[in-house]
Formats: structure tokens, sequence, C-alpha cells
């Protein structure tokens, strides 16, 4: 039964996965990628954009990062220096009413910053049943208070309660690192800002070219979310990877079966017999003959099991040689 519920669990979150990437039966209306230095979601965007033009979907990429169009973009529309009244009227110019839509921004910082922009009401105003967002935020930039009220929730968190999806991109060399360490009771290294050293920025191992490790919570009607990790690799990379599944063409997999991934776990799960003997002047294992002794010793309470035992409150004992029988003290 329980790995009838884990074949479920893992089906269902890839066919959720793929059509996420797919914006299929406008699944998730708004998607938001959460980015940083260590891991850029440049690759993902790319991601989407192929998808979308195997389903023939019209593609609207507003510019505030990206200088030049990425290929198989329909329309390019550059943000910088323009209002964000000017680019709504942009986009919505350019949003067709016989084709689904996708609208990408790049960086949602430029609006996040702006005063005069209520970012859910000015996001919420380009969604439609035709009309699918996706929007990428940066984690490491920081951004002012829009209000001088503490109560006031920033951008980020007005970000996250109205997307219904979010994609959080990690390096591939950072979280096996990570992994490796947590499977050996270590402490999880840091990386970039987060090791909060001078003069270091970028982390080793960040912005990895074998793909790009996706965190997604996916909230469904209900309210109830759907947490998975997943694995996409680049397009160089994407025949090797899916040589682990080789039922399917879908490039992207599950984390756990990422070989690599896969690999770490069997290399930190020794036998029972063997843990703390690398660490330790004394084995604290067992031996073949110690494990087979073990199993054939007899307990005491597996007597009572038999014979129709649980009568409840009966006292099993054998008299011995040396034991003086008393037929009214000892009677049972």
């Amino acid at each position: 039964m329980a790995d009838r519920a884990v074949q479920y669990r893992r089906t269902h979150n890839l066919l959720l996965m793929q059509r996420l990437l797919s914006f299929r039966e406008n699944t998730s209306p708004f998607v938001l990628v959460l980015d940083s230095i260590e891991q850029s979601g440049k690759p993902l965007l790319i991601e989407y954009i192929e998808r979308a033009k195997s389903s023939r979907s019209k593609i609207i990429f507003v510019s505030y990062d990206t200088v030049v169009s990425i290929t198989g973009v329909d329309t390019f529309i550059n943000g910088r220096r323009k209002s964000a009244a000017s680019v709504q009227t942009l986009i919505s110019s350019a949003v067709s009413k016989d084709q689904k839509s996708i609208i990408i921004f790049d960086t949602l910082h430029p609006l996040a910053s702006d005063q005069s922009v209520h970012l859910p009401n000015y996001l919420s105003s380009l969604i439609a049943p035709q009309v699918s967002l996706l929007a990428v935020y940066h984690l490491d930039v920081p951004l002012e208070p829009r209000s001088s009220t503490l109560y006031s929730p920033s951008s980020l968190t007005l970000l996250k309660y109205l997307a219904t999806t979010i994609l959080t991109v990690h390096s591939l060399a950072q979280i096996l690192a990570r992994k490796r360490a947590a499977d050996k009771s270590l402490q999880e290294p840091t990386f970039g800002l987060a090791e909060e050293m001078e003069g270091i920025v970028a982390g080793f191992g960040g912005n990895d070219p074998r793909g790009v490790i996706l965190e997604m919570e996916y909230r469904r009607k209900s309210g109830r979310g759907v947490c998975e990790w997943f694995f996409l690799p680049t397009s160089s990379l994407s025949q090797d990877v899916s040589l682990a599944n080789p039922k399917t063409k879908e490039k992207v997999i599950l984390l756990e079966d990422h070989p690599l991934y896969k690999q770490h776990s069997l290399e930190v799960g020794p036998d029972v017999g063997e843990i703390g003997n690398e660490d330790s002047t004394f084995s604290l294992g067992l031996t073949q003959k110690q494990r087979l002794d073990r199993e054939g010793v007899v307990l005491p309470y597996m007597d009572a099991q038999k014979d129709g035992g649980g009568g409840g409150g009966r006292i099993l004992y054998d008299m011995g040689i040396e034991d003086d029988f008393d037929e009214e003290e000892d009677e049972i």
C-alpha cells in the first residue's frame, strides 16, 4: 500500500510539472520564479519559451534586464525608462484575443520599487482566461520598503500570496553538496552572500551548466499545496539525463531520480552493522554469528502468546527442584 502511494505521488507530481511548464489547460495563471546570483532563472524561462512555441502560444516578453530579445519571443517590450502604465498599455495591445498568450517578466523589481504601482492589482489586471503570467523575482536584490507602516507586507510576501505556483531555482552542485553534508550529519555549507565573508558575492558551483533544480510549490483551488523537487537539464544534456527514465521523452525528472542524487544516497547509506566503524576505536556493529544468535533468543513474553495466553493476570512459572511447593500458598 505504501509503495502504491509513493508511485502515485511520483507520477502525479511529474505530470503536474509537465502541465505547469507548458501552461496546459490554464493549470496555473500566475507562476512566480524565485532566483538568485547562485542560480539564475533564465534557463527556466528559455524552457518555457520553447514549450510555448511548440504549443503555438503567443509569447510577450517584458524586459528590464534582458538587452537582446530571446529566440522564439513574438513581442519584445523594453520596459526600461517607461512608466508602468505605458508598459501595461503595450502589453494589452500585444495580447491576442484568439490565441493563448503568455506574458513573461524577466524581473519584477522595477514595478515592486515603484511607489505609484500597487503590485497585486497591476499583475491581476494582466491575467485573463487566455492569458497566463510568468514573472521572475531576484531574492538577493534588496528593495526599499514601500510604506512607512511597519506592519505592511513586503513585495515578496504579496507576490507569494498572489502566485498560484512558486518555482524556486537552485544550483545542482550546491544541492548535492548540501545533501552530502546532511547525510553525514555535518553542517550544511553556505554559498555566496550567505557565507557573510567580505569580497564573496557568488559561491562555488553556482549556475551549474548541467541543469537547474526546481523547488515547486503548487497551490490547488482548494488551498492545499503540492511541493516537490525536480531537475531540468539543459538542452545539451537532456538526452543523457532522459536515459534514467527510457519510457518517456520528457526532459524534466524528479530530483530523487537524478543519477548523481541517488549515487550520494547509496554512498552514505551503510549497513546497520557498519555504522560508526570508521570513526570509532572499537566495533559498534554485529557479526553474522551475533545476528543469528540474537534472532534465536526467545523472549519471555513470547510464551504468553501460545496455549491460550492472554487470559488476564495468569503467571507462567515452571517449578524447579530446589523450590519448596506449598499447596495452600503457592497454588495459582
